[in-house]
């Protein structure tokens, strides 16, 4: 075994066990051995899902390409292992990025008030009767996901109950994370305590998410 390829094994062992962070590789050692960015490369991808991680934003493919470039770089091939990584990173920040855009809209809806509420409810309402201002369905419009559709005034008020709409639509939703301008949507008013908990419950621990799949965990709620 030479001597770099024991190096290139030895620095896989640390990002594995976490012990080489981002800034761990300097430009001179980048320049000097291309493993060494490919290090670098990975590093900076695990700091970035683990942000998207801290925010209950990760996707679910995040990890798995991690993992890949690690392989591709214990096996030598770091231009591999570096586009994996760059990929994994890539997706980590988009996570991120998502998560704030759907906070800033949930925030938003809240401080317009009764304004933000009469303008959206032309939109949201359809012929479905309402009780006490609440919709009992909902047409789904361009930019719309179950998360902002759930923390309008009119549905739920609750962003974190938006997998009652998912349960609710089960045979009209294949992935929660993916619906069309043009589906009306119910909207269940008369979900017990216990399910409104089971819901939030779900939204908050739901773990990694990917769009166009069926995560393994949101089969589960549905189960329940």
């Amino acid at each position: 075994m030479t001597m770099r390829t024991t190096a290139r094994l030895f620095s896989v062992a640390l990002l594995s066990l976490g012990l080489i962070t981002g800034c761990a590789t300097s430009e001179e050692e980048v320049a000097d051995d291309p493993s060494a960015a490919a290090v670098q490369a990975i590093a900076d991808a695990k700091a970035a899902n683990a942000e998207a991680k801290s925010v209950d934003y990760e996707w679910r493919d995040t990890g798995k390409l991690i993992k890949k470039a690690e392989a591709k770089l214990a096996s030598g091939d770091t231009e591999g292992a570096i586009k994996l990584a760059n990929k994994a990173e890539k997706q980590a920040n988009i996570a991120v990025a998502q998560a704030a855009s759907e906070n800033k809209k949930f925030l938003n809806s809240n401080a317009d008030g009764s304004a933000s509420a009469s303008s959206s409810s032309s939109s949201a309402r359809n012929a479905g009767a309402a009780m006490g201002g609440r919709v009992n369905s909902y047409s789904v419009v361009r930019g719309d996901n179950l998360w902002s559709i759930s923390g309008k005034d009119e549905v739920y008020a609750d962003p974190y109950q938006w997998p009652l709409i998912y349960k609710t639509n089960r045979d009209k939703i294949q992935d929660a994370d993916l619906i069309h301008p043009g589906q009306v949507l119910d909207i269940d008013q008369n979900a017990s305590a216990s399910e409104i908990d089971a819901a939030v419950n779900h939204a908050k621990t739901r773990g990694a998410w990917s769009v166009g799949d069926t995560e393994q965990s949101d089969r589960d709620y549905l189960s329940r």
